[in-house]
C-alpha cells in the first residue's frame, strides 16, 4: 500500500487550476491554428487569427486565457493501492481555493444556486472520483467557463429515435447555442448509460485529446459524421460564418436500459482548458 499525503493532493490541484488557465492544451492549440490556417471565409479567419493570437500572448505572459476562469472540475483516477492521508475531497478543495486565489484567477461560485452569495475562493470544486488499479492517483483540473456550459443539452430519448434522433439532437443543440458558446466551440457527447451517467460522460469526452479516434469503428464513423455536419452549419468563430463551427468532437457510450436512449451535449468553447498530474 502506497500512502500520498493530502497536502501534495492540494499542491498539486492548486498548481493545476493556475496551469489549466493560463496553457491551453497542446491538441487544441494546434487545432485552433489549423483552423485558423485553413479558414477561406476572410472575417472569420481575421478573427481565427486573433484567437490564436490570444492563446500565445497567454501562454508567455501566463496569463488567464479567457477572463471566464470556470468552475473548477476536477476528475480524480485513485489507484486501489493507494491510502490518501488526510481528508481527500477536502485536499482538493483547498487546492482550488490556493490556485484561485494565489493566481489570481477570477472566483465564480456562489454558495447557493438561488441566494447567489460568493464564496469568493471559487470553491467548491465538482469532484469525479473513480477507484481504478494500481498505485498512482491521476488529476485532472478542468475549469469549465458558463458561457459555453449554459449551452449544453441532455435528452432521454426513446430507443425508437436512434442514431438518427441522437445526430439530430446533437445538430439542433449547436444550432441553438449559435455564437453564445464563442465558437470555434469542442463538443463533448455522452450516449446511454442513465440521468446522471451520461452527463458525466459528456464532460469526460472533453478532455479526449482532439484528433484520436474512437476505437470503436461505429462510433469513430459516428464522430466524423456528426463534425462535418456541424461545420456545415455555417455558424463560425463567433457567429460570423464560415466553415469553423467546431475543432473536435467525441463520443462516449455506454449501456443502458432497454427502455431509454439517454444523449448528453457538454458544449465547450474554443478554450477547452484541462490540465493533468500522477501522482
Amino acid at each position: 500500500m502506497r500512502e500520498i499525503g493530502a497536502a501534495l493532493i492540494t499542491e498539486t490541484i492548486a498548481r493545476l487550476c493556475i496551469e489549466a488557465n493560463r496553457n491551453l492544451p497542446e491538441d487544441v492549440a494546434c487545432a485552433l491554428k489549423t483552423a485558423a490556417q485553413e479558414e477561406p471565409y476572410e472575417p472569420a479567419r481575421a478573427l481565427m487569427d486573433l484567437l490564436v493570437r490570444n492563446e500565445g500572448v497567454a501562454r508567455e505572459t501566463q496569463m488567464p486565457i479567457c477572463q471566464d476562469t470556470g468552475m473548477a472540475i476536477v476528475f480524480a483516477d485513485v489507484g486501489q493501492e493507494v491510502h490518501i492521508a488526510g481528508d481527500f475531497e477536502a485536499a482538493i478543495h483547498e487546492g482550488v481555493r490556493r490556485g484561485y486565489v494565489d493566481g489570481l484567477l477570477r472566483k465564480s461560485v456562489v454558495a447557493d444556486p438561488l441566494r447567489r452569495v460568493n464564496t469568493k475562493d471559487n470553491t467548491p470544486a465538482i469532484i469525479h472520483t473513480r477507484l481504478v488499479p494500481g498505485d498512482k492517483v491521476t488529476l485532472t483540473v478542468a475549469p469549465k467557463g458558463f458561457g459555453s456550459e449554459n449551452m449544453s443539452r441532455l435528452a432521454m430519448l426513446t430507443p425508437a429515435a436512434g442514431v438518427e434522433g441522437v445526430k439530430r439532437f446533437v445538430l439542433e443543440t449547436v444550432r441553438l447555442a449559435g455564437a453564445n458558446p464563442c465558437p470555434p466551440m469542442v463538443l463533448g457527447i455522452g450516449v446511454g448509460g442513465d440521468f446522471e451517467q451520461v452527463a458525466e460522460m459528456a464532460k469526460r469526452a472533453l478532455m479526449i485529446p482532439l484528433g484520436e479516434e474512437n476505437p470503436d469503428p461505429f462510433y469513430a464513423a459516428l464522430e466524423r459524421e456528426l463534425l462535418a455536419a456541424v461545420n456545415e452549419s455555417g455558424i463560425g468563430p463567433q457567429g460570423l460564418g464560415g466553415k469553423t463551427t467546431c475543432l473536435g468532437l467525441h463520443v462516449l457510450a455506454k449501456p443502458t436500459h432497454i427502455a431509454g436512449l439517454p444523449v448528453a451535449v457538454n458544449v465547450s468553447c474554443h478554450v477547452t482548458r484541462h490540465a493533468s498530474a500522477v501522482l
